[in-house]
């Protein structure tokens, strides 16, 4: 019941830092905007997507709605029936599952995700703190699945 609490609490309060920094931009920054954020590495832009990653299906939001509904669905579910499960599958899991619910919380009120983070040294997409959670979440269930095999469990 404890592991129950502690993760609910978890996802709670990455979803609430992840509204928290796109607040944050929206109102300190005009769209399109940029601000340094850390000099040279990374700045702060306010863009609305309405796609998904690098801003593919573009205004497609019924589509993302429903891919979203089942995925956390599962997530939850397989969260659930693993609870006791190791600590790379737990924290994948909750990082899949609040990055999933904060860009979600986005695309239901505006119609859009708001995108910040831009990499000042590289030519990369504009992204946000759900993507970076659903980006770690993703890689921490890799290890978790090739731990498991490795161990021949």
């Amino acid at each position: 019941m404890k592991r129950k609490v502690s993760i609910f609490i978890s996802i709670l309060l990455l979803i609430a830092l992840d509204q928290a920094v796109k607040w944050y931009v929206v109102k300190e920054i005009p769209l399109g905007g940029m601000r340094s954020f850390i000099p040279k590495v990374v700045s702060l832009t306010y863009l609305k997507n309405s796609g998904a990653a690098f801003s593919m299906l573009e205004n497609q939001q019924w589509f993302f709605t429903i891919i979203t509904i089942i995925a956390m669905g599962a997530a939850f579910v397989y969260l659930y029936r693993h609870i006791k499960g190791s600590l790379w599958l737990l924290l994948g899991l909750t990082l899949i599952i609040s990055g999933g619910i904060g860009n979600f919380i986005d695309r239901v009120r505006q119609g859009f995700v708001v995108d910040m983070f831009h990499l000042d040294f590289m030519n990369f997409a504009i992204f946000n703190v759900a993507d970076i959670y659903l980006t770690v979440g993703v890689g921490l269930l890799l290890i978790h699945i090739l731990r498991e095999e490795s161990h021949g469990s």
